[in-house]
This record gives structure tokens, sequence and C-alpha cells, in this order.
């Protein structure tokens, strides 16, 4: 599957906007306020946002659960459902452009859309494109007994099973090899 530099970007920015949300009541929430945010879209180099505020917080913050509902979606059907809501709601309007150095690249947000709107058209997108190329099964979560952090697994043979194989991969490889090691000694 070819995945174009926006997509890239905007797989990037869904998985660690999802990612930001907290895990239970006991994990703090990883957009807790306005400069969160803002870090956020500096990070992601998020085009045409203007000046944040506490309503665009709230509403990213809802947007977001609606991406890990996506995540969590358990078939196709329903995921591409979710994915038309949250894309159509956005108020999706595909346009050319080629700002800040790269070449030209469809934008699906309209113009002046808030950060909320240009999240959900350009990632949710990004993810139809997934659905779309029969990949939906690459939008994952961590099989880490401790760790349900969101991934696309971009791996050529799909098999991509941790969000990060030097922490959750390895540590899990570690435990697995003591307990083997536990057992032939013990």
């Amino acid at each position: 599957m070819l995945i174009t530099h926006d997509t890239r970007c905007a797989l990037e920015a869904v998985v660690d906007l999802v990612n930001t949300a907290p895990e239970d009541e006991t994990t703090p929430d990883g957009l807790p306020d306005v400069a969160a945010l803002a870090d956020f879209v500096r990070r992601h180099e998020i085009s045409d946002v203007g000046v944040l505020s506490e309503f665009d917080l709230s509403a990213v913050r809802k947007i977001r659960g609606r991406f890990a509902g996506i995540f969590a979606a358990p078939d196709v059907r329903t995921a591409a459902g979710m994915i038309n809501e949250l894309v159509a709601a956005a108020g999706t309007t595909p346009r050319l452009t080629d700002h800040d150095g790269y070449d030209w690249h469809v934008h699906y947000f309209a113009p002046g859309a808030s950060i909320a709107d240009h999240l959900a058209a350009d990632c949710g997108m990004a993810l139809a494109f997934f659905v779309v190329g029969g990949e939906r099964e690459r939008l994952r979560r961590c099989e880490a007994p401790d760790c349900r952090r969101a991934f696309v697994d971009l791996s050529r043979n799909r098999s991509r099973r941790y969000c990060d194989s030097r922490t959750c991969g390895n540590r899990l490889h570690v435990a697995a090899y003591r307990a083997r090691r536990k057992e032939a000694t013990g």
C-alpha cells in the first residue's frame, strides 16, 4: 500500500492523539490544557490552525474518543461507518495545496476549520484509505498486557504486535525468557 507523506503525518497524529487519552481514572490526560494542545499542533506541524481555546481542547478530546472507537471497532463495517460519520461531521472540503516546502498534496479540511474538524477530516481520511485498501487490520492496539496504546502496523507482513518493540515487546520477551530459564532450572 502506498502511503503518501501527508497520510503518514495524519496517521502519526491520530495515533498520538488517541494515545493522549487517559487509560483509566488514575492516568493523567495527555491533553490537560490548551498549552498541551498547542504543543501537539506544533509537534505534528499541523498547518492552518488559528488561536486555540478551551472550546478547541474540548472538541479535540471528543474526536479523540471517536478515533479511539475506530481502533477498537469489532469489524471493518463498523469502522467504516464511524469514519464516515467523523469525516462528514467535519465538513470535508478536499483541496490541493503545496505549502511549507511540501509538494502537492490534498488537505481535506475546509479553510478556516477548527483544529477538531481539521483533525477529523485529515486523520479520518487517512484511516479511510486503510479501509479502502483492505488494510484496516493494521490499525491496532498494543498486545502487551499492561499497555493498550494505539499504533499503525506498517510492517511488510503485518506482524507487529507491540506499540514499541524496544519497550513493550522487549519487556515481554525478557519475561518469557526468564520464565523459560526458571522452568528449566527449577
